[in-house]
């Protein structure tokens, strides 16, 4: 944490960039000031207890509980109320009144997906996307039992909708649902979420490979065409 604080760039050291709607998406460079009109960024989705929890970093202006956001980028265009916001430490949640530029805090009660742009309602804004790299390593997967198919589906969906690194896919060819991640432990993670948060128990393995064959040249071969025209033959 030392070496966090001593060498890496405080929020008003680092120019972000949104991109303003009303103007044809002209890029305005994020103020860290806390004075300005609101923009933030939703870039973490996590299920708890209570609903949604939403991760959001404030790049320009303060948030404040009740005040009135309106959500642009993937999720649409819409005002929304903001009922609750939280800081978080570790698994411990602190409930604050109001947060200022360069923080980053969790808001309840607001569904949206990953990558979501809020800002003040007489902004329209969009961030410039988060790189989303892509995977290093894919897994078959299974439920193992077929009664949880639709918890196993539903399971899969909610991660997908937190977590744009993880990637699901059915092959074409080997009908196989595969998981795609930023490595084994990322994928590990998710399979134990399965088993622990859907009582979803699972099997993993290496995705089959369809091997085809082709020629590549040509041969001489002999063949003996044999016909039989009726009877039972000798």
């Amino acid at each position: 944490l030392d070496g966090v604080s001593d060498y890496l760039p405080d929020p008003s050291e680092v120019e972000n960039v949104a991109l303003d709607q009303l103007n044809g998406e002209n890029e305005v460079v994020m103020q860290t000031d806390s004075k300005q009109k609101f923009v933030g960024l939703a870039f973490k989705l996590e299920k708890g207890r209570y609903g949604q929890l939403t991760y959001l970093r404030v790049y320009q202006g303060s948030l404040r509980k009740g005040q009135l956001l309106k959500m642009g980028g993937v999720g649409g265009s819409k005002t929304i109320k903001l009922p609750r916001i939280v800081r978080m430490h570790a698994d411990e949640m602190e409930d604050v009144d109001q947060v200022g530029a360069g923080e980053i805090v969790a808001m309840f009660g607001v569904e949206c997906p990953s990558g979501t742009t809020f800002c003040d309602p007489s902004l329209d804004m969009t961030m410039t996307s988060i790189h989303v790299p892509d995977p290093v390593m894919s897994l078959s997967i299974k439920p193992k039992s077929t009664k949880d198919n639709d918890v196993f589906s539903k399971a899969l969906g909610r991660f997908m909708f937190e977590d744009p690194t993880l990637r699901v896919e059915v092959d074409s060819e080997t009908h196989e649902t595969l998981i795609s991640g930023m490595g084994e432990l990322h994928l590990d993670i998710y399979c134990q979420r399965l088993e622990r948060e859907y009582n979803c128990e699972v099997v993993v393995g290496r995705p089959k490979v369809a091997y085809r064959e082709t020629c590549t040249g040509r041969a001489e071969f002999n063949y003996l065409h044999k016909k039989q025209s009726g009877g039972g033959g000798p």
